[in-house]
């Protein structure tokens, strides 16, 4: 299995793709936008395309593929790959979040705003404003916090001056190929009050009728799903041979725990692969199943232990005091009563 990462340590990049097809029937409801819809458009040779699934929705997939079942804490398989978990106080009992969810990951305000994560981090990054970057030393840093931040990438707009950013590493998307559209629609119905004339005391909202609803899905000749795990950023980062090692085995995980488990996007929208996930730059070496790559990571990790100061020895603990937003109206009336 060693033998596998370093056959592709090497490339400049991983190109690996998969074709889909819906679970059942042919149609599928694509990812839309507010404004826009489902995301269409043609090839220079012609060809009509749609846009199933975007590169941020992917990643956020992805994101979640090594969470736990809480929904915030790693999975017990790979205990040894550190994180940052933040406790809320204030708003109430048992409120978590952590790096592995939050939008921002460790530039999270629920997490920089921790004076000893801050004072550490810049610490092992050697970040100060106005100061060059050493770019090496601060992957170096991010990687002993989080490492899934390095493969999904963080912009540290809250610490010093705002300049230190890592691109994601691992990028995807699903597209379909000659498509076409199948349009459709329903009712929402009330099943004692057609008129929407009956209503809750204390709900004046518009929604008690039967509401006739269009819908538009599609059907596609070919949908294929695609992922890039850039090698080249990941060498500049200058980590230990240990450290790439255990970052693509990482982001490989991830891609067959996502294709394996999450390809149910939306309630009309669930794929199962009907192909082998193929690696087409470079060509030749096979993917491991998904047994083995965590196998592999759990191997990895502990490699990676091995190399001083890579990797924190345990989730890095933050209890964040937060309190709500006054809102307009309340603030005016404290003033006028002041």
């Amino acid at each position: 299995m060693p033998d596998f990462i370093d056959s592709i340590l090497s490339a400049s990049r991983l190109l690996l793709e998969v074709p889909l097809k819906p679970a059942q029937g042919e149609r599928f409801q694509p990812t839309g936008f507010a404004d826009l819809g489902a995301a269409q458009y043609t090839t220079p040779d012609g060809r009509k395309m749609l846009l199933v699934e975007s590169a941020q929705s992917v990643a956020n997939r992805l994101e979640r593929t090594v969470l736990d079942d809480d929904g915030v804490s790693m999975r017990p398989a790979f205990k040894g790959l550190p994180w940052v978990r933040a406790t809320l106080t204030g708003q109430g009992e048992g409120v978590v979040t952590s790096s592995l969810v939050e939008a921002h990951r460790l530039n999270s305000p629920f997490i920089v705003t921790d004076e000893k994560f801050a004072k550490e981090f810049k610490a092992l990054s050697g970040y100060r404003k106005g100061q060059v970057i050493n770019w090496g030393k601060a992957a170096r840093a991010v990687m002993y916090f989080d490492p899934c931040a390095l493969l999904h990438g963080v912009f540290f707009a809250n610490i010093e001056d705002g300049r230190l950013r890592f691109p994601r590493m691992v990028t995807g998307f699903i597209e379909a190929a000659d498509v076409g559209e199948v349009a459709s629609g329903g009712v929402k119905n009330n099943h004692f009050d057609p008129s929407g004339e009956v209503r809750a005391e204390n709900y004046d909202k518009d929604v008690y009728g039967n509401v006739p609803y269009s819908r538009l899905e599609f059907t596609a000749k070919e949908i294929r799903a695609y992922f890039n795990v850039d090698l080249a950023q990941l060498r500049g980062y200058a980590l230990p041979r240990s450290g790439r090692r255990l970052l693509v085995a990482l982001a490989l995980y991830k891609i067959r725990r996502f294709l394996e488990d999450g390809l149910r996007l939306r309630t009309a929208c669930d794929f199962r692969m009907v192909g082998e996930l193929s690696l087409t730059s470079p060509v030749g070496p096979v993917i491991p199943s998904i047994a083995e790559l965590e196998a592999l990571v759990v191997a990895e990790i502990a490699a990676a232990r091995q190399e001083s100061g890579l990797l924190a020895p345990e989730p890095f603990l933050i209890e964040t005091k937060t309190v709500k937003k006054a809102k307009k109206g309340d603030t005016e009336a404290a003033e006028g009563t002041a």
